[in-house]
């Protein structure tokens, strides 16, 4: 796209084209603001009234499958990035920086103290310093399973029925059907 183009695209849509934008722009600052809102209604019916939460996620995040659990304390940025299918179980303490598009596939199991993050910060210290970033989506396919305090970082996509064990930093992408841990993240054995 040429710099004529990116220049009739709203900060919003920058950002989820993985164009580099301006988190400081007001109706991004409303959309975050609007997230924090649901998501502290959400993390306060989580133990009072399981119907009421998943009501409530419903409306918070971009969809939502049957059957699926999100424990407290969970957190993100936007909440309309986040797709999250089915038979999900998302333990407490997970972090979303959801600034590009995050998938979560069917059956897929993540562990507590988790994050996604899709934000990038520049390596350059002045743009850095203008506040300006990018973001690249993350996705995660059907039947995997994060350990506990794993991290997954921008653009990474995770393989089907994948085992991710636990503190791993995932920097790049994991194929379906493997055991991969450490930091970096590698992949340790086929799974059948």
């Amino acid at each position: 796209m040429d710099n004529e183009g990116e220049n009739n695209l709203t900060e919003f849509e920058k950002m989820i084209s993985g164009l580099v934008y301006n988190p400081a722009d007001e109706d991004l600052l409303q959309r975050r603001r609007r997230a924090l809102s649901l998501v502290e209604e959400f993390n306060a019916y989580i133990p009072k009234d399981s119907e009421k939460a998943a009501e409530i996620a419903k409306n918070l995040f971009g969809s939502i499958g049957d059957n699926t659990a999100i424990m407290a304390h969970f957190a993100c940025d936007y909440r309309e990035n986040i797709n999250i299918g089915s038979n999900c179980y998302i333990n407490y303490n997970c972090v979303l920086l959801d600034c590009a598009r995050v998938t979560i596939g069917n059956n897929v199991l993540i562990g507590p103290n988790c994050g996604i993050y899709t934000a990038i910060h520049p390596l350059d210290s002045e743009t850095r310093l203008q506040g300006l970033e990018t973001a690249q989506p993350i996705t995660i396919k059907d039947g995997v399973w994060l350990g506990g305090n794993v991290v997954i970082l921008p653009g990474v996509t995770i393989g089907e029925k994948t085992v991710i064990g636990a503190g791993s930093v995932v920097t790049k992408d994991i194929p379906d059907h493997v055991l991969a841990y450490g930091n970096p993240c590698r992949v340790i054995k086929t799974l059948l």
